[in-house]
This record gives structure tokens, C-alpha cells and sequence, in this order.
């Protein structure tokens, strides 16, 4: 069982496909560990090479197996249209500890549409056995209760 805290470093995208036919998209991103989700800044008008340089920690208390990035564009005035979307195997991160500043596919309806950048770090949740053995016997503690 994986226990820790995931760091996600969103770094850029390129290469995206423009959804928007008038004006450059406004790309952002919704990041999900399990049911976790994180969501970026809006990349106002930088359309198929955003940048954002954003941040995102992630608790896991359970196997996760991968980390599901999700490209959007903002549309004022109507739904959201889907760019894409990136599948991060995490296997080899809890291995390594950290995986740095990687580009991940983009894929939309089964066909390539760009590519997203993101570094991964994994920080193990310390657990310190003499505790919980403690707790496990119980014991009595002295009330701090004075009359």
C-alpha cells in the first residue's frame, strides 16, 4: 500500500490542438489522483503552447497506479470544450522518488494532439513504528485535572 504525498509540477503544453477557430484557446487543466482533483490557472489567450508553472500536492493513501491529466479551454458563454488528455503511469515514481520535467502525449479521441510537460516527486509517509506499537497496548496516563 502507497502512503505519501504525489507532487505534480505543471509545467507547459505544446502543440496543442487549437479549439477555438477565431481567437487562440485559453487552455487549463484538471489533474486526478483517484478522487482527488486539482484544477490549474486559466492560460488566457496563449492557445496551443500554454504555460502555467503551477504546483499540486496530492495526499495517496491507497495504490494508485496512474495520474489523469485532463487539457481544457475555457469557453465564456458556453460549456468548456475538451483538448485532450494525458495517462502518467506512477510505477516508476514511487521506485525513484521523483521523476523530472517530463512531456507526456496528448490524445483526443485515440489520435495524438500534442504534447504536456509535468515533474513528479513522491515523499513517503514516514511511520514510525514505536508509536503505533504504543497505541496498540494502550496505557494510562496521568489526568492533568486539579480540584
Amino acid at each position: 500500500m502507497t502512503r505519501g504525498s504525489l507532487g505534480v509540477h505543471l509545467i507547459a503544453a505544446k502543440g496543442l490542438d487549437n479549439s477555438d477557430f477565431l481567437c487562440n484557446m485559453d487552455p487549463y487543466v484538471i489533474i486526478t489522483c483517484r478522487t482527488q482533483e486539482k484544477k490549474s490557472s486559466v492560460a488566457s489567450g496563449m492557445g496551443s503552447e500554454p504555460e502555467w508553472n503551477e504546483n499540486f500536492v496530492f495526499s495517496l493513501s491507497s495504490d494508485v497506479s496512474e495520474l489523469s491529466i485532463k487539457i481544457m479551454d475555457s469557453d465564456a458563454g458556453s460549456a468548456d470544450d475538451i483538448v485532450g488528455e494525458a495517462k502518467i503511469p506512477l510505477d516508476a515514481l514511487f521506485e525513484e522518488g521523483s521523476i523530472p520535467p517530463t512531456s507526456y502525449n496528448v490524445v483526443k479521441d485515440e489520435e495524438f494532439c500534442g504534447e504536456i510537460r509535468v515533474g513528479l516527486t513522491f515523499t513517503p509517509e514516514e511511520v514510525n513504528e514505536g508509536s503505533q506499537e504504543e497505541e496498540s497496548y494502550g496505557g494510562w496516563t496521568q489526568s492533568s485535572y486539579q480540584e
